[in-house]
Order: structure tokens, then sequence, then C-alpha cells
């Protein structure tokens, strides 16, 4: 957490790309503990060394640091091609904040953070990034590009995202998966940012168009985001309070006390049921509490990048 403290001074989410590269900078400081230990040094130049590679390009002086195999990358290559998803449904506005900052995530928030730091990692990597955005519609869409002036384009429509305010509306998210899933032509690795609030008689369809997103040899990688205090522990007073659905309008009158119990039993079985569904359909599934730093997406990312070669 003491990114997170670190981070908190900034005066607001005004500069996303100024807050991602801090996020950036403190996870690669922090990487000598883990299992990354030496990929840090060389982190925009070097590329993990595959079986059956010419030796041509090896860094054996990085070798002699590491113990790893690296090797030496150059200006013109773009080993990968990425493209992020975010579900910017009423429900990822959650929870309601007066103003957003760095301070003060909600979903949607924590979720423009950490994509905009996947992509300054991707930028140091001269990777290609797209984005799409849905709610009730197919609110964007931009393809895999490296550019500097993309880079940027990408970063205004995620403060956009992030400041702009949500109605009440309900998501059928299957379906503009499945339109993004048509417009990613080459393979690329597919980061899906959701709190995976849908309607019970939905997960069927849902589950098909993850597994659509998947084709032409795609790797997809679900962040199932949600806000652990509030949504997965349900830590309410039990003063008598009116609990809304942002996304209906519906609202119920009760005690948090009185349905806590049965609540977080709920909540954790559909968690267990999520995670074995995309281990089935061998979907990377990785929940993220939006209080917590985001060392577990950027980990994500190497080790899944890594792994698509």
């Amino acid at each position: 957490m003491k990114l997170r403290d670190e981070l908190n001074k900034s005066t607001g989410f005004t500069n996303l790309e100024l807050l991602a590269r801090q996020v950036v900078e403190g996870f690669i400081s922090g990487m000598h503990k883990s299992p990354f230990h030496g990929f840090s040094a060389e982190f925009a130049e070097h590329k993990i060394y595959n079986k059956g590679e010419s030796t041509k390009h090896i860094d054996w002086k990085l070798f002699a640091k590491t113990d790893k195999l690296y090797t030496k990358r150059y200006e013109e290559e773009t080993n990968l091609r990425c493209h992020l998803i975010i579900d910017n449904s009423a429900s990822m506005h959650y929870p309601e904040l007066g103003q957003q900052s760095i301070s003060s995530l909600n979903k949607i928030g924590f979720s423009a953070l950490a994509s905009a730091s996947l992509m300054q990692i991707l930028k140091k990597q001269r990777d290609a990034v797209g984005l799409s955005i849905y709610s009730d519609a197919y609110d964007y869409y931009s393809p895999e590009k490296g550019s500097e002036r993309h880079h940027q384009m990408l970063l205004k429509k995620l403060e956009e995202m992030v400041s702009s305010p949500v109605e009440e509306r309900t998501t059928q998210t299957y379906t503009y998966l499945h339109q993004i899933a048509q417009k990613i032509k080459r393979r690329s690795l597919i980061f899906l940012f959701t709190d995976m609030f849908q309607a019970d008689e939905d997960e069927e369809r849902l589950f098909e168009a993850l597994r659509h997103l998947k084709y032409n040899k795609h790797e997809l990688i679900l962040f199932h985001t949600y806000d652990a205090e509030r949504e997965l522990s349900f830590n309410f007073d039990n003063a008598p309070k009116r609990f809304i659905d942002v996304e209906t309008g519906e609202g119920i009158n009760l005690y948090a006390e009185t349905v806590k119990y049965n609540y977080e039993a709920a909540v954790k079985d559909y968690f267990d049921k999520l995670k074995n569904k995309c281990l089935q359909y061998q979907i990377k599934y990785v929940p993220v509490d939006i209080h917590q730093d985001f060392n577990k997406i950027l980990t994500t990312y190497l080790v899944e990048r890594q792994r698509f070669g």
C-alpha cells in the first residue's frame, strides 16, 4: 500500500499520464523483491530469450548479472499487440464520488489508471495498444497502434471516461464483446476490465462472447474489478438504509446486518463460479480489489507477456 499512499499526495485525477508513470516507476523499483529481479534494469530494451531463437542478439553482460537470457530489442520492433477493453456501465462508477481523485478511486477510475499504467509499459516496450469502451452502446474503439500521438489520444479518452457522469442504464456486455472480437483481426493480448454484473440469464451469452474474444489465437485476461469492503464483505453500519440498483434504479429498504451473512455467501459462490468457468474456457481470471495497489495488474501483464511470446 506504500505506492497508493505516495500517490495520494497528488492533487487530483487530472494528469493520467503522470499518475501512470508514477505507478509503473514504483512497480519497477520494487521488482528486485519479486521473481522478475534483473528484468527492471533493462526494462525497455530487452525481452526474454525463447528457446529456439537465434543467439545472435543475446545480451551476455546482462546474463552475467542476472543468470537469465535476454535478447536486445531494436527500435523498429513491435513484438506485441494489446487491446484494452473497459466496461463503462453505471455499476462501474460505484462508489459514487463527488470528485474522482487518486486518493479515492471507484471502479472506473481504478480501471482507467490500471489501463494507463499498462499503456505506459507498452510504450516503453514499443508495442502497439488499442482501446474499446462500452456501456449501453459501443462507446469507443481505436485499433492497435504504437505512436505517441495515439498514446496521447487514448489517455485523453480515459480521462474523459472517468470524468463523464453515467446515468442509470443496463448493459448487455456480451453484445459489445462480440462486436469488439470481430474488430481485432491480428493476434493480440486482450485485457478486459469489468465488474461482471449482469442478469443471471445473460451468463451463458457472456461466456460465449468471452470465448469469441479468444478466437484467432488471442489471449484473454479478465480483470474482475470490485470494491471488496462493500461489494464483497457488505460492510455497512446497521442503520436503516435504502439500497438502489445503479443500473435499473430499483431500490429496497433494509438493515445491512439482516442480509450480510447470506449476501456474503452468495457473492463468494458467484466469485467461485466465475473462477471455475474461466478455468473451463482457459480465460485468465484475475480478481482485483480497487482499494489495493496496481502490482497484481502489472505482474499479470509481465507473466502473460512472456507466455504470449
